[in-house]
């Protein structure tokens, strides 16, 4: 393990005291002998803890380095992904990072979480651990490329990596800005039944106001408004997905961005996630014995190199029962956005 540059200074200051007290054991013949014998004394001590002092700094680690990984050991390849690399940890030989190379763009709600927990495990694939809304937000954006790069994990040569930020998906600024920084980028959306999305996104934010102690409302109450359906509503207008796409086919050839069906992952994720393998050029590694299904919370969870891991509780949470005269108003709202969306892919779904 390297030493840090305060256990160099350390090391130099006691080497120094040990030689000198060492060399000063020899009694002196006479006073100019020991007066020269002092002299030489401190002098080859100096000279030789600068020639040491040399040598551990050329070696040392900056001291934000300076941390060995948990366990003890460097990580496989394959397990690299599952890592928070920060400057606080010494990155593996051979490691650096880089710019995406794919991006999950959303949409909120789509199962964008559950989708890059699945690929995280393919040994090929490094996964950024949180959102970075750098294309979406402006004052991230502002940073800069190189500390958009930063904020990615650490990967080998053989590594792709892939960062999610579900709101990238419906920002009107996100396209051109991942175009202006790699026109040939290969995006990810996963997407769900629109009305589905829209209930779980209302589901999400009334329990985050629970645990924030804020007032929550009604469902019916953010669906409807002045006795019509409130399409103004963020939770509705993130499920126009024919609105968001064209902006994103205006940057983007359709052939780049590769769609999951949400809905088919949650049931049956494997045939999804070989799609994607294919997509993103990676060799076949994610097989059916990657999944296991709790009977508990209703999904399927993950199994890899031995361990086991299912989604954050806040996932899959269940939907409060939503009136049914108001359900078939957003239903229908939807249909026709949900038509223009099949014909902008040339793909339909089973959305009803």
């Amino acid at each position: 393990m390297r030493l840090s540059l305060c256990a160099v200074d350390l090391v130099l200051e006691l080497f120094q005291l040990a030689f000198v007290k060492l060399l000063k054991r020899r009694p002196p013949t006479d006073c100019c002998f020991s007066s020269l014998a002092s002299r030489l004394t401190l002098s080859m001590a100096n000279l030789l803890s600068y020639v040491l002092f040399l040598a551990l700094r050329t070696y040392a680690a900056p001291p934000e380095y300076i941390q060995v990984w948990s366990g003890g050991s460097t990580p496989a390849p394959g397990d690299l992904g599952n890592y928070t690399v920060g400057p606080s940890l010494v990155p593996p030989p051979g490691t650096s990072k880089h710019a995406p190379h794919s991006i999950i763009i959303g949409v909120r709600k789509g199962g964008t979480r559950a989708l890059l927990e699945m690929l995280d495990i393919h040994p090929e694939v490094a996964a950024a651990a949180t959102e970075v809304h750098f294309f979406d937000w402006d004052e991230n954006y502002a940073k800069g490329f190189d500390w958009y790069r930063e904020q990615m994990p650490y990967s080998y040569p053989n590594q792709i990596t892939i960062e999610k930020t579900p709101g990238y998906f419906t920002s009107p600024v996100a396209p051109a800005r991942i175009h202006a920084m790699n026109s040939s980028i290969r995006l990810l959306l996963i997407l769900r039944d629109p009305t589905e999305r829209v209930i779980s996104d209302y589901t999400q934010v009334y329990f985050n106001r629970l645990e924030n102690h804020k007032p929550v409302q009604a469902i019916e109450n953010m669906l409807v408004k002045n006795g019509a359906l409130n399409t103004r509503y963020k939770a509705i207008q993130r499920s126009l997905y024919d609105v968001h796409m064209r902006n994103w086919l205006q940057h983007f050839p359709l052939e780049q961005i590769h769609i999951v069906d949400g809905d088919t992952l949650i049931h049956d994720p494997l045939p999804e996630l070989q799609r994607v393998e294919r997509f993103l050029h990676l060799p076949p590694r994610i097989v059916s014995s990657n999944f296991y299904f709790n009977q508990t919370k209703g999904f399927y969870c993950i199994r890899s190199d031995g361990h086991e891991r299912c989604l954050h509780e806040s996932k899959g949470r269940p939907h409060p029962p939503v009136n049914s005269t108001v359900l078939r108003q957003l239903r229908l709202y939807l249909r026709q956005h949900n038509r223009n969306f099949y014909r902008l892919i040339g793909r339909t779904f089973n959305w009803q």
